[in-house]
């Protein structure tokens, strides 16, 4: 899995934190070694923002880090500029989907809850316009094709050589929900069939008949890093989605992903669920 702008700026911020308390000192007492305040050595350490690489590299030498960690540091902070596949797109990324590009370019795995619609990655071109038809009134045909466009551009990471692993547990409801119309939803069904056969996406199905569950709240993924300090929270609001990653939010959603998947049908059941749903349409 290559690793991105993303992930190598949110290393090199935990990096740093791990070495400034390792050595013992306080924010302010570190930054003033190497001449920078106290809140820029917070920003680099809190993953925001930009960082020079001067300053990576004499924060490492106060802190009495090893040759290869300083190295390792150093051209992270040199890497982190570097940009993703979308910044090339002719027109512009919604803000509200600009950090979901930026993280699911970078992921290991995937685990997602859906109680409303298919997740996206998981989604035909003609359902994921549908939706966006539906959610984005006030937007133009233009403006639906290109957002449609970016969501199947993602998709494409699902054919890397290396990708990640997509878990996903969908609520009945999402296949009862005849989303553009039976031939549309007939196809949608038909399509997660087919990548559920890929070693690589695990599609599970929660049953009405499963009752209350550990996520009625709505619809969220949890995204994988290289390591788990890496990983991060998206859930669905209206307008876009909010982002977490303080350990105890993480530990409180994937907690709830284990419940959903213990709650959830196997994956043969879950199979059955799904050839049933799309021949009743």
């Amino acid at each position: 899995m290559p690793v991105g702008p993303t992930t190598r700026r949110r290393q090199l911020g935990a990096d740093l934190r791990r070495l400034r308390e390792r050595k013992g000192l306080s924010l302010e007492e570190a930054g003033a070694l190497v001449g920078i305040s106290k809140a820029t050595l917070s920003r680099y350490e809190t993953k925001g923002g930009s960082v020079k690489w001067p300053a990576v590299e004499a924060l490492c030498r106060e802190y009495g880090a090893s040759e290869e960690e300083r190295q390792t540091l150093v051209e992270l902070a040199k890497e982190a500029k570097i940009r993703g596949w979308w910044r090339s797109l002719a027109d512009p990324i919604p803000e509200s989907m600009n950090l979901m590009l930026t993280l699911e370019d970078e992921v290991v795995r995937e685990d997602h809850y859906s109680c409303m619609y298919v997740p996206g990655l998981l989604q035909t071109r003609a359902y994921a316009e549908a939706v966006h038809r539906a959610s984005e009134m006030r937007c133009t045909e233009q403006e639906i094709a290109h957002m449609v466009d970016i969501r199947m551009k993602r998709q494409e990471l699902l054919d890397r050589e290396d990708p990640p692993h997509i878990w996903a547990v969908v609520d009945e409801a999402v296949l009862r929900r005849v989303v553009g119309g039976p031939s549309v939803m007939r196809e949608q069904l038909r399509h997660i069939l087919e990548l559920a056969k890929r070693p690589h996406v695990t599609v599970q199905i929660l049953p009405f008949a499963s009752g209350a569950h550990a996520a009625a709240v709505g619809s969220f993924v949890i995204l994988g890093g290289q390591s788990p300090e890496l990983d991060v929270v998206y859930v669905d609001i209206i307008g876009g989605g909010l982002f977490m990653e303080k350990p105890e939010e993480l530990e409180r959603y994937k907690l709830a992903f284990q419940y959903l998947q213990a709650q959830a049908l196997d994956l043969s059941a879950s199979t059955a669920l799904l050839n049933q749903a799309s021949e009743e349409l």
